[in-house]
């Protein structure tokens, strides 16, 4: 049995002990979280559709739908579905616009994550880096070894690189005008400070909020120092994001970071408890949003069909 296994059955082992006001305090932080996160970014969409109306309302669904279908969708699936429920609320909207937006909107989580991360490594919170020697890498040397692949190769990306540049030469102009389109709060800081750092920042601190409760919840000592070492995992799992809300990576990382605030079942039953009610309420937290927002649930199916509007067969 794998230990992510193991931890869910300690966690059920554990749901009586569980302390559930705390638990609606948490998922209160997150409501609270998913609402400044979709006022941020709605902010960043009103500075590059200055014509045209963003409403919040549509922007919170469409973050929402996003985040719940994150929680069941390895790599981040629920960003397009965000794009796609944005793009069909904001006139005029593309999608290569809303990409950008949504850089622009990890702009300060990166700055933080880092911080965190270095804060967590100067303090040995985590383990130093040594396992990259054990990685395995690229064997260029086996082009040399074979010239006739190599050959093909190079004549193959050659080609594929020509006929690249010539059908986007005469798309890349308009296509980096609406890539900068997604920047434009930038322009203005003190709006970006205001419109997007103050809510991102009031996102992290309701994050640390829904951490506290939980270790409160799950009866491991809850302070600051604590909050920050979850938090850490959290942002660790989320860098490459290979599996849904990137369970796994967080379970483990929590019993390591918090070895010796509680015995090893209790933290296990905390780093999945958490994961699993906080996905559960995102999942259900987004297919409202979806039944609102698209009168079905079948999500794939109205991105196809919309799709197939945008570009009928000719």
């Amino acid at each position: 049995m794998s230990d992510v296994e193991h931890a869910f059955h300690v966690f059920f082992a554990h749901m009586q002990a569980i302390a559930w006001l705390p638990v609606v305090y948490a998922l209160a932080c997150q409501s609270l979280r998913i609402a400044a996160r979709s006022r941020a970014w709605r902010n960043i969409l009103a500075a590059a559709y200055p014509e045209s109306t963003v409403r919040w309302r549509s922007v919170f669904g469409a973050y929402a739908a996003g985040a719940g279908v994150n929680a069941v969708v390895p790599a981040r699936g629920g960003d397009l579905l965000k794009l796609f429920l944005v793009r069909r609320r904001v006139e005029g909207a593309t999608y290569s616009t809303l990409a950008a937006s949504l850089l622009v909107e990890t702009l300060v989580d990166a700055v933080l994550s880092a911080l965190l991360i270095v804060w967590a490594l100067e303090t040995h919170v985590l383990p130093g880096v040594n396992v990259l020697h054990r990685l395995p890498s690229v064997d260029w040397f086996w082009l040399f070894r074979h010239p006739r692949a190599a050959a093909a190769v190079a004549g193959s990306t050659l080609v594929l690189g020509f006929a690249a540049g010539l059908w986007a030469s005469a798309r890349i102009e308009a296509f980096r005008h609406r890539v900068a389109q997604g920047f434009a709060v930038l322009h203005t800081p003190g709006r970006y400070v205001r419109g997007v750092v103050a809510w991102q920042l009031l996102d992290w601190a309701l994050r640390l909020a829904a951490v506290y409760f939980f270790l409160r919840a799950f009866h491991v000592h809850a302070d600051l120092r604590n909050a920050l070492r979850v938090q850490v995992t959290q942002s660790l799992s989320t860098i490459v994001p290979l599996t849904p809300a990137g369970i796994g990576t967080e379970q483990a990382l929590v019993v390591y970071v918090l070895a010796g605030e509680a015995s090893r079942s209790t933290l296990l039953s905390l780093s999945v408890g958490m994961k699993a009610i906080v996905s559960a309420f995102n999942v259900a937290l987004g297919l409202s949003a979806i039944a609102l927002m698209l009168r079905t649930l079948h999500w794939r199916r109205a991105v196809e069909r919309d799709e197939a509007l945008d570009h009928p067969a000719e």
